[in-house]
């Protein structure tokens, strides 16, 4: 634990065999880096199959994961989507329950989960949609805190055509003081606001956006970008590197968001874990990014250090 409050650094692993029967190797290149906690990508896992859990799949995971010195935290699946249509809500919930089942077995302590999307539609059917997600996250928060799990709820961006609705920070924050729940807090993922506010015209608000979500932010998705719109065809990776457009998943530093501001700014909880998301193609640079991450998380300021000072 740091003296602001921060336990640590964070990194999200990499899938190799679909069997994971390597990925205890994985785990064993991902501590190499001096990290506190491993984020375990289970949507791409096959541990929960039609919204129940796969046990010989998560007995592998849970062996490979078993007797480290790093906490834990899971990003179950990306198309979970608590304002979906009424008809298809329960299937989603299925879902999220066999994947806080893995998390609580996985002994876990944050389960990330994307914050909804829905159809461009008048204000009515947006906030209907608002209105499932607030009831479905409360009871999921109540299945989260049986196992002392922290659902997070992270930003997303609405993709590049003007056709779906995501919440932007200031609003997810408004939704989750209405839940008010303690075990449903946010996870605050910076490329994907920094992407939303550039879409709508708001880049100039990022900071402040940022600032008001951060004190329900128990979670955090590091990674660089330049906020800019995948809008031009591009043949390869390196080319929308060169551009830098889209949620590239860059090493800290790389892109264009600005870090120390946010830190110098922003008053997240006490025991909020600082973990970096690192595109694959990245990982020569995953010490550096670490290192420049642990920087970070060391210069932040928590509710209880903010008080204190």
């Amino acid at each position: 634990m740091l003296p602001n409050g921060v336990p640590g650094t964070g990194i999200t692993a990499q899938k190799r065999s679909n069997d994971l029967s390597d990925f205890g190797d994985e785990l064993d290149r991902v501590e190499a880096l001096g990290v506190d906690f491993v984020e375990l990508s289970t949507f791409d896992m096959d541990v929960v199959v039609g919204g129940r859990v796969r046990r010989p799949q998560l007995e592998a995971l849970k062996r490979a994961c078993a007797g480290r010195s790093v906490g834990y935290s899971v990003h179950g699946p990306l198309a979970i989507n608590l304002m979906d249509e009424p008809y298809r809500l329960q299937r989603h919930m299925d879902v999220l329950a066999a994947s806080l089942e893995v998390t609580a077995e996985l002994g876990a302590a944050h389960y990330v989960i994307h914050s909804g999307l829905a159809p461009v539609q008048q204000s009515e059917g947006i906030e209907a949609a608002y209105g499932r997600q607030r009831e479905a996250l409360a009871r999921a928060g109540d299945t989260a805190r049986a196992s002392d799990i922290v659902l997070c709820v992270e930003t997303l961006f609405a993709g590049f055509d003007g056709k779906v609705h995501a919440s932007s920070p200031r609003r997810l924050a408004a939704e989750l003081a209405a839940i008010d729940h303690p075990n449903v807090m946010a996870t605050i993922d910076f490329s994907h606001a920094w992407l939303m506010l550039d879409w709508n015209g708001r880049r100039d608000d990022f900071v402040e956006e940022i600032v008001a979500l951060a004190p329900h932010a128990r979670h955090l998705h590091v990674h660089d970008s330049f906020g800019r719109q995948d809008d031009i065809w591009m043949y390869t990776e390196g080319e929308r590197l060169a551009y830098g457009h889209g949620d590239l998943h860059l090493p800290v530093g790389w892109g264009n968001i600005p870090w120390e501001t946010l830190m110098a700014e922003c008053v997240f909880p006490h025991g909020v874990v600082f973990n970096i998301e690192l595109n694959q193609r990245y990982w020569y640079a995953a010490q550096e990014t670490v290192d420049a991450t642990r920087s970070l998380a060391a210069s932040a300021r928590t509710r209880a250090h903010a008080v204190a000072a």
